[in-house]
């Protein structure tokens, strides 16, 4: 039952990605514009604000009826396109749609420690900080920027759940100072790269990242192996595509989503990975 529930919430939140990250990129490019008739200007503002405004097709705008609205389902009996103009609606709306449902069943199936009340809240703060990570996923992938708008209410969110493992830790000072380090690794080595390069290696926004998921990680080691999968995830995917000259040297390969990707895997299975690691590695520590 909880995994129909999670599953059905993660569509429905799914698509609350989709309409996040287009809602966002038009109101940057509203922004940019100017508009000199001011009742044109906020009713525009008006349509794309998040809270407030219909859900709408993106190519034509017209507005959608509830019909259209099912995750997934309107997707495949529309065959891929709008009602209204007949556009070819894009497949990242069914996948986001099925990878949020499919991430919500996956954390709750391998939550790694037993739900207690601390853990509970924990968990459901998590699922929140999975609709906020797609977003930036998607967003990082299709236009290469990690909005402000995303990372700040991401970041409160991370706060708010680093204060319950703390306020539940049998030795809270002892997490606190987890809490501080992780943080310090998991941005500081991006920060200083981004000084070093004068941000031609990596971006302001993978810096900021970097200490909202350090936030996550809640330990030092844990941020640690949060960066190695990032760059060995990220290795993967650009070796072959520069051997293949699908990209260039010189080309920009946006960093965050493997960030995103490697703190799932940290969050779900950091725990195994480095207890394994410790194992095989350095038994005498065990």
């Amino acid at each position: 039952m909880i995994i129909a529930v999670l599953a059905v919430l993660g569509l429905a939140f799914g698509s609350f990605v989709n309409a996040l990250v287009w809602r966002l990129h038009e109101q940057e490019g509203l922004a940019a514009k100017k508009v000199k008739d001011r009742a044109k200007a906020t009713k525009n503002a008006q349509a794309l604000s998040i809270t407030k405004g219909r859900s709408m097709c993106p190519e034509c705008r017209h507005e959608l009826a509830a019909i259209d609205l099912a995750p997934i389902f309107s997707w495949l009996a529309l065959k891929g396109k709008c009602r209204y103009c007949h556009k070819p609606i894009s497949l990242q709306y069914p996948l986001v749609e099925l990878a949020t449902a499919s991430l919500f069943v996956v954390s709750y199936f391998w939550w790694p420690v037993t739900f207690s009340h601390s853990q509970v809240a924990i968990f459901i703060l998590w699922l929140a900080m999975l609709v906020g990570l797609l977003a930036l996923l998607v967003f990082d992938l299709r236009w290469m920027i990690l909005p402000n708008k995303l990372i700040y209410p991401l970041a409160a969110v991370a706060l708010v759940q680093s204060v319950i493992v703390v306020a539940s830790a049998s030795r809270p000072s002892r997490a606190l100072l987890n809490e501080l380090l992780a943080v310090l690794v998991g941005g500081g080595l991006f920060y200083i790269l981004y000084q070093i390069s004068s941000g031609k290696w990596i971006g302001g926004g993978d810096v900021r990242l970097g200490w909202l998921l350090g936030l996550v990680a809640a330990t030092p080691a844990r941020s640690m192996l949060l960066i190695f999968i990032a760059a060995l995830a990220g290795s993967l995917v650009s070796l072959p595509l520069l051997a293949s000259h699908r990209v260039k040297r010189s080309s920009t390969i946006p960093f965050g989503p493997f960030l995103i990707i490697a703190m799932v895997i940290v969050q779900l299975f950091g725990h195994a990975i480095l207890f394994w690691y410790q194992r095989t590695f350095l038994p005498f520590t065990v």
